[in-house]
């Protein structure tokens, strides 16, 4: 298997090489098209220059040419490929570079097809006649024979070899310098995900303080840099909360076990009678384990993707009233006021699990708000949402354990017994309920003053 570096390095020079071989190429194209315009245009200047340098050469006065001049002329254009045959107004011949020097032409003409042949140029030699005017009036004819649509001399050559030679040398510094920065740059990519690999590695055996310091400046290097770091604290952050739930659960099971192995073994070896008092506390510590393993299978059941909710259209106020109702008595024992403010407000939610919820919330504030206190429950609605704000005057929430307080088995005082306190699964429970139906819970608290728990759940389901 290639590594992530090679894979980069040869995608990048391949990409790299075909860009700079296309480039050549069109290049190539392009100057090859061009200069061949540019010659075929020079060509027919030059020919329309022959027509006009003959047209000064014949005297109107005395009706001739002057042939010394028509011979440099023809002799001229004749090195430059072009052969000349040069008649009067009445047609008959006065100068024809093939009668004058055949071998010269046949060796000029020979010379410029090979040189067009060996370039790969489709052409032959064409004739073409000019009129020749003076003053608008014809005084003769030429008859220009040249290699069509275009040729090109020695120079001409040199200089397009010369352009291939210089693309040639640009492509293979080009690719010379593609093979630098395609390494270079696979190289800055795969560093930092080598290293996210390793460090993913790390945490996947438990190393959860490792870390990956950004700065590769590249974003979405940086991006993925940052989320193995929050990754490495989410995960760090469960282990821990696992760890302290199996030590929660330990702890919440064996003080009723403890307490109730105790009681038993002393009735059983005579120490103890088997009062109905010793009896009561036996059962009772059975009735909380009992309560500890339902409270368990109910918040595992609420998080389990199998939760079912039975949804209909309920009245959040009515069964306000209705749970508060029901808990009257534990309200009346420690001599709390209960204040329930609102109006009716209806959302499609199942009614036994919200109730629930109001129900644990109700419960926690009792549990925590002391004798005499207050408790506050307030109903109302916004375009979208059905809240109900809970409110008491117990003992508050520190400010760095908001966080944690619908984890499981935590409580925020750690002082308070198992009958008093709860196994801290109430809030747990709260919030997976919530969080099932697509709304949130929060809760803000000041120490020593009393909390406020928010529950807002989407009116339409």
């Amino acid at each position: 298997m290639k590594s992530l570096r090679k894979q980069l390095s040869l995608s990048i020079l391949l990409t790299l090489l075909i860009t700079i071989g296309l480039i050549g190429l069109l290049s190539n194209w392009f100057i090859n098209r061009e200069f061949e315009k540019y010659i075929t245009e020079l060509g027919r200047e030059r020919r329309e220059n022959i027509v006009d340098d003959l047209g000064r050469q014949f005297d109107g006065f005395k009706r001739n040419w002057k042939l010394d001049y028509v011979h440099a002329i023809g002799m001229n254009a004749l090195y430059d490929g072009y052969i000349l045959k040069l008649y009067d107004a009445g047609g008959n011949m006065v100068w024809d570079a093939e009668n004058h020097d055949m071998s010269l032409c046949g060796q000029i003409m020979n010379e410029i097809s090979a040189r067009m042949e060996e370039r790969g140029a489709e052409g032959g030699f064409v004739d073409n006649t000019y009129e020749i005017d003076q003053n608008g009036k014809k005084v003769g004819a030429v008859s220009i024979k040249y290699y069509g649509p275009f040729f090109m001399n020695e120079a001409d050559f040199n200089f397009i070899n010369v352009m291939n030679t210089v693309l040639l040398v640009i492509g293979i510094l080009s690719s010379a310098c593609s093979v630098v920065v395609g390494c270079l740059l696979a190289r800055r990519i795969s560093r930092p995900v080598t290293k996210t690999a390793y460090i993913a590695k790390q945490i996947s055996k438990g190393n959860y303080d490792i870390r990956f310091e950004p700065g590769t400046r590249i974003r979405e290097l940086d991006d993925l840099a940052d989320a193995i770091n929050h990754l490495s604290d989410a995960l760090k952050s469960q282990e821990k909360l696992r760890k302290q739930m199996t030590a929660d659960v330990a702890h919440e099971l064996r003080t009723p076990l403890t307490a109730l192995s105790s009681h038993l073994e002393a009735m059983i070896e005579g120490l103890w009678d088997a009062t109905p008092e010793r009896l009561k506390s036996c059962h009772e510590e059975v009735k909380r384990l009992g309560t500890l393993v339902e409270d368990l299978g109910q918040l595992a059941k609420i998080e389990g993707e199998n939760l079912v909710l039975n949804k209909s259209r309920i009245d959040l106020f009515e069964i306000v009233h209705t749970v508060s109702d029901t808990m009257k008595g534990e309200i009346s024992k420690k001599n709390l006021t209960l204040s329930i403010e609102g109006s009716p407000v209806f959302a499609e939610a199942d009614k036994n699990r919200f109730s629930q919820v109001v129900a644990n919330l109700l419960s926690n504030v009792v549990k925590y708000t002391p004798e005499g206190g207050a408790i506050g429950i307030k109903v109302y609605e916004t375009d979208r949402l059905g809240i109900v704000k809970v409110t008491d005057t117990g003992i508050g929430i520190p400010e760095t354990e908001l966080p944690l307080i619908f984890e499981r088995f935590y409580r925020t005082d750690k002082s308070r017994n198992r009958k008093s306190g709860g196994a801290g699964i109430g809030l747990a429970i709260v919030k997976s309920i919530v969080n099932a139906h697509g709304g949130t819970v929060t809760a803000e608290s000041i120490k020593e003053q009393g909390s406020c728990f928010t529950v807002s759940i989407p009116k339409e389901g």
